[in-house]
């Protein structure tokens, strides 16, 4: 996987042999960056915003659910040593 600054470096590169290929209107020049952008960020391993978000809520929840069954896994530690204790 190509870092980050690779990457920007790469499509710097591309965008001045854009504009050393002759005169083209800045519609053209707009598009054909765009297209190079979006083919260079699709070769990137990234994710979408929205999903991003929705992994993020899932991480929230279960980090929630870990930390009641580990208060729950306390009680129950705490509740086994008092019968242990009365049993001695």
């Amino acid at each position: 996987m190509k870092t980050p600054d690779a990457v920007l470096d790469l499509i710097s590169d591309q965008i001045n042999d854009l504009f050393a290929h002759g005169k083209q209107t800045s519609q053209e020049i707009r598009h054909n960056v765009r297209s190079l952008v979006h083919s260079q960020l699709a070769k990137l391993d990234v994710v979408s915003r929205e999903e991003f978000d929705t992994q993020q809520l899932i991480l929230e929840k279960t980090r929630r659910k870990i930390d009641d069954l580990e208060k729950q896994l306390a009680q129950l530690e705490s509740a086994l040593d008092t019968i242990t204790q009365k049993a001695d």
